[in-house]
C-alpha cells in the first residue's frame, strides 16, 4: 500500500512519494481507495450521499457561479475524486507508452448526477474499472523516463518536478487520499441529521 500520510502532511512532495512507489504498487492501491470509500458508503441512504454538510472551510475557485463556498456532499466528493484518479491513470498509460501528453485527459461526472446511494457505488466500481483498465495499457517495459509537460512553474515546485506515469498516477490517488477525512467528516454529518 502506498502512505500518503507524509505527503499530507507537507513532509513529502509528490515527486518524493513516486519515486518510492513502483508499478505494482498502483492497482493494489488504486483498489484500496475505493473500498474504502465504498466502506464509507455502508449503510448510507440516497439522502444521506446527497446531504449538503456545513464546510466553513469550502473554497472553490473553479466551481460553478453560486457554488464556490459550498459544502461537498458524498456524491460530489466522489464525483471529484474519481475524475482526478482517472485523470492520473490517463496521463500514466500515455506516459507509460512514451508519450509526453500535455493537454489534461479529466472528465468529472456532473456530481448532481449521482443522486442516489446506488449511482454513487456505480461510480466508484465504474472508475475502479477505468484505472485497472489504464493500467492494462501499460506496455510490458513502460517508459518511466517521459515526464508530464506543461505544467506552470506553480505546479511543478508543488508536486517537487515532473513526474512520469507512476508519478502521475499516484498524483491522482494522493489528491482522492486528502479528501478522505472530508468524506469522513461529511459521512459523520449526515448521520448526525439523519439523527436529529
Amino acid at each position: 500500500m502506498i502512505n500518503f500520510d507524509a505527503l499530507l502532511n507537507s513532509e513529502q512532495t509528490y515527486a518524493e512519494l513516486a519515486a518510492t512507489v513502483s508499478q505494482a504498487d498502483l492497482q493494489p492501491a488504486s483498489d484500496a481507495q475505493i473500498d474504502r470509500m465504498l466502506a464509507l458508503l455502508d449503510g448510507l441512504s440516497d439522502a444521506d450521499v446527497t446531504f449538503d454538510p456545513v464546510d466553513t472551510d469550502a473554497n472553490d475557485p473553479y466551481a460553478a457561479a453560486g457554488e464556490e463556498t459550498i459544502g461537498w456532499s458524498l456524491a460530489h466528493l466522489i464525483a471529484h475524486v474519481t475524475a482526478s484518479s482517472e485523470e492520473g491513470a490517463a496521463f500514466s498509460s500515455v506516459l507509460a507508452r512514451g508519450v509526453a501528453l500535455t493537454e489534461r485527459p479529466r472528465y468529472e461526472t456532473p456530481w448532481r448526477d449521482l443522486d442516489t446511494h446506488a449511482k454513487c457505488i456505480q461510480r466508484l466500481e465504474e472508475s475502479r474499472r477505468i484505472r485497472n483498465a489504464y493500467l492494462m495499457t501499460w506496455p510490458d517495459t513502460p517508459h518511466l523516463d517521459v515526464q508530464r509537460e506543461g505544467m506552470s512553474d506553480g505546479f511543478l515546485k508543488f508536486l517537487g518536478g515532473k513526474l512520469n506515469a507512476v508519478g502521475c498516477f499516484v498524483l491522482g490517488l494522493g489528491h482522492e487520499a486528502g479528501h478522505l477525512a472530508q468524506m469522513e467528516a461529511v459521512r459523520a454529518q449526515a448521520l448526525a441529521a439523519r439523527r436529529a
